[in-house]
């Protein structure tokens, strides 16, 4: 069993070994050295658990969920079937620092469930379910055994909350997965372990112990460190890990088939372990550790539950995914992007000072966001909501709250809104031989000094052995957007070249590679990545903040002097050839314009633009348009590569920084 008191042992152990400088070491940490958190071991039983079935992949895999039976009249606002628990047994769990650490025995019986339907194995019995721990588990696990005393799933990815006055246990969100022995007994042994539904438990709590005051954070960004003069504390989030998996599809057939799939990641976070000296996060990662010297705590509240400090709202992070393609010609493709995953808690792992509140991430305490919840339809909008730079949300007119009445409605996603979605012709068949692939995940927090660490990519690639596509890889992890993976800015390579504009509106990367194709021409490949930069138009502030607009760019123009171009390709990702920048060439600079703002350059994107040339690269920069109305303000992009120079001050006002 984990021992619970972990976090505060680190900061004994770093207390002694004489890491913290003087006078560094706050109030908050000698409090916890001094008390370290003792394990509390309480038991929960009745309530209600609720499942919401990934009913897309259930079919692809042949199994057919039969109605569920004695369930509850009404569905959750996240299309969750519950169930009552019995009062017979109790799920017995450890509580330290205020958090749920461990199952330690017991179980919990749901009265009612399901009968499953395999096309291989036939009836799989999952009425009146058991939900039974997985005691000695690395991390918090309970398997799902059916009426026939059989475990066929298991729960893991576990975020877990007490409310009501510590009256009830919550099991917020759970990934229900399938295990290998049900995935080889349905024919499908390629589905082992994957996620196939989100389920919840909500437990009235029996035995309890003593609850620690949640500690009431005084390490918000920005606020001084108590003791040593000049330093504040900082914000500065990690994502540590992630993988990503199918999730379901819309006419797939296979292999260069015009079918859209889905893919979900389960990402890991932790926020930066630095209090007086500096320790990597993600250990041997070029941006594993934090220059924030002191680490802020993270606001993490649910939407709609009130105003908090610091910001007096229910600020939280955010979560996006995309996908992308290095062709076998050199040259590079984004070909697919999520909406945004609002969070509403954490979990608070592995910490060094736990600040015993689910809505405040502490000083070097970790979180996971699972396959399960990053697919609900409740819990993702559009990333024109997000102002990226700041990492402010307009609730006011949101997807959310359409009517800005600060109550939430239900918002119209169906099962492919708001997801990564790719045609399988993207990313598979003989047109894309050689081509390799990566998978990027996100996460934005507010006042976060270093957006780049906070996002990482894997490697993946896809098989179909059956009627699902499999991802393999989820290997090769790397802190930092995939176009520093084509363009590495510390070995950007012969002819390649990465230039990245930071302004008080957010960043922006335009990386690029010039290919000799021999007999005098060049092929010129340029990919502009937007991180997090706008020009927003807002009404009113927060809460009640409208963002109106949140665009980035409109056009995208290179110097190509007098060479001879040819083979013009603009390729935003999404196969819909109506909505692409179209190009024009005067006064010898080649220009890639929107024929409307609702295709521009938005943050979390990217864009490819390629030519070829009959003159070699020369040191260039290209430019590209604010969109934004009545301006002709252009970011400016040096020390790249291109046919002709593009001088200073010609045709535009270039900036790079304000």
């Amino acid at each position: 069993m984990k021992f619970a008191g972990q976090g505060v042992l680190k900061v004994l152990v770093l207390a002694m070994a004489g890491v913290w400088a003087g006078g560094a070491l706050a109030a908050d940490v000698k409090a916890a050295a001094v008390a370290p958190a003792k394990a509390q071991y309480w038991s929960a039983s009745t309530g209600t658990v609720g499942v919401r079935w990934n009913r897309d992949l259930a079919a692809d895999i042949g199994l057919t969920l039969g109605a569920p039976l004695a369930r509850q009249g009404a569905i959750g606002p996240d299309d969750h079937e519950f169930f009552d628990l019995s009062s017979e047994g109790s799920l017995d769990f450890n509580v330290a620092s205020g958090n749920l650490r461990d199952f330690v025995g017991g179980s919990l019986q749901a009265l009612g469930g399901y009968v499953i339907e395999s096309r291989v194995a036939g009836r799989i019995d999952l009425s009146n379910f058991r939900i039974v721990p997985r005691v000695g588990a690395a991390s918090p696990t309970l398997d799902v055994v059916g009426a026939d005393g059989q475990t066929w799933f298991y729960l893991d990815r576990v975020m877990y909350q007490l409310i009501d006055n510590n009256q009830r246990l919550a099991l917020r969100t759970m990934d229900l997965r399938i295990t290998p022995e049900m995935a080889k007994r349905i024919g499908h042994p390629e589905v082992a372990d994957w996620a196939i539904a989100d389920v919840l438990v909500t437990a009235n709590v029996l035995r309890q112990g003593a609850m620690p005051e949640p500690r009431l954070s005084t390490r918000w960004h920005g606020l001084p460190v108590p003791g040593v003069p000049g330093a504040t504390y900082e914000a500065d989030l990690f994502m540590t890990t992630f993988n990503m998996q199918y999730t379901r599809c819309n006419g797939c057939t296979g292999a260069g088939g015009n079918g859209i799939t889905v893919f979900t990641p389960s990402s890991t976070l932790r926020n930066n372990v630095n209090n007086g000296t500096f320790s990597a996060v993600v250990p041997g990662d070029p941006l594993g550790t934090s220059t924030a010297r002191y680490a802020a705590d993270i606001p993490w509240h649910t939407k709609f539950t009130g105003n908090f400090p610091p910001y007096n709202n229910d600020q939280h992070p955010y979560l996006i995914w995309n996908l992308y393609r290095f062709n076998a010609d050199g040259s590079i493709d984004q070909i697919g992007r999520s909406g945004v995953k609002h969070a509403f808690l954490t979990i608070n792992t592995s910490c060094i000072i736990n600040p015993g509140n689910s809505h405040v991430l502490g000083l070097g305490c970790a979180d996971v966001y699972s396959v399960g919840n990053n697919d609900s339809n409740n819990s993702l909008g559009p990333r024109s909501e997000i102002i990226p730079a700041t990492n402010v949300w307009g609730r006011c007119g949101s997807i959310y709250d359409t009517n800005c009445d600060g109550l939430a409605n239900a918002t119209p996603n169906g099962s492919f809104d708001q997801r990564l979605t790719v045609r399988e012709s993207q990313f598979s068949g003989p047109a894309h031989a050689g081509a390799t692939y990566r998978f990027e995940s996100w996460y934005l927090a507010r006042q976060d000094i270093n957006v780049l660490n906070s996002m990482a990519s894997v490697r993946a690639t896809f098989s179909r052995p059956s009627t699902v596509w499999v991802v393999g890889g989820n290997d090769q992890y790397r802190l930092g957007p995939v176009i520093d993976r084509w363009v590495d800015p510390a070995a950007p390579g012969p002819n390649a070249a990465t230039t990245m504009v930071t302004t008080p509106e957010g960043n922006t990367k335009v990386a690029m590679r010039a290919t000799n194709l021999g007999n005098g021409l060049w092929r010129y490949d340029y990919a502009a990545m937007n991180i997090d930069f706008s020009r927003p138009i807002t009404e009113g502030a927060e809460p009640n903040l409208r963002v109106v607009r949140a665009l980035g760019f409109d056009n995208f123009t290179v110097p190509v002097g007098a060479a001879t171009v040819s083979n013009l390709v603009f390729s935003d990702g999404d196969l819909d050839s109506a909505n692409d920048w179209m190009p024009a060439i005067r006064d010898g600079r080649l220009t890639w314009t929107a024929m409307n703002r609702g295709n521009a350059l938005n943050w979390g994107t990217m864009f490819r633009f390629s030519f070829t040339s009959t003159q070699a690269p020369t040191a260039a920069a290209v430019t590209m348009h604010v969109a934004a109305d009545n301006t002709r303000e252009v970011l400016r992009f040096d020390n790249l590569l291109a046919p002709a120079p593009l001088a200073r001050g010609a045709a535009t006002t270039a900036r790079a920084a304000r």
